[in-house]
C-alpha cells in the first residue's frame, strides 16, 4: 500500500500562486507514476498532470499546460505542483495520485491511478 498526503491549499487571488506537496509513504518503491487531479464543485474529476517516477516525464492537460508545473524530490518521495497564473475555474479539489503498474490505461493521461490522497482545497478568487 502507498499513503498519500497533501498539502498548500488555500485562498488566492486570481494571477497569483500556490505551490502543493504531496508526501508518498509504505510501498513507494512500488511507484510508477505520480499525478494531480482536480474536482470543481459539481463537476466530475479531471486529470490535471502527472509525472513518471523512474525518468521524470511529464504530462499536462491543455487546461493548465504552460502554468502548472509538476516535479518531484525522489529522496523524500515528494511531488510538488507549482500553479501560477492562476484563474477562478481553477478553483477545486486537487488531488494526489500515484499508480503502481506501468501497465494498463495511459499514466499521461490519468489512466490507471489506484492510490489516492485526501484532497487539499485550492479557492482562487475574481
Amino acid at each position: 500500500q502507498v499513503q498519500l498526503v497533501e498539502s498548500g491549499g488555500g485562498l488566492v487571488q486570481a494571477g497569483g500562486s500556490l505551490r502543493l506537496s504531496c508526501a508518498a509513504s509504505g510501498r513507494t518503491f512500488s511507484i510508477y507514476a505520480m499525478g494531480w487531479f482536480r474536482q470543481a464543485p459539481g463537476k466530475e474529476r479531471e486529470f490535471a498532470t502527472a509525472i513518471r517516477w523512474t525518468d521524470g516525464t511529464t504530462a499536462y492537460a491543455d487546461s493548465v499546460k504552460g502554468r502548472f508545473t509538476i516535479s518531484r524530490d525522489n529522496a523524500k518521495n515528494t511531488v510538488f505542483l507549482q500553479m501560477n497564473s492562476l484563474k477562478p475555474e481553477d478553483t477545486a479539489v486537487y488531488y494526489c495520485a500515484a499508480r503502481d503498474s506501468a501497465y494498463g490505461y495511459s499514466w499521461s493521461r490519468g489512466g490507471g491511478y489506484n492510490y489516492w490522497g485526501q484532497g487539499t482545497q485550492v479557492t482562487v478568487s475574481s
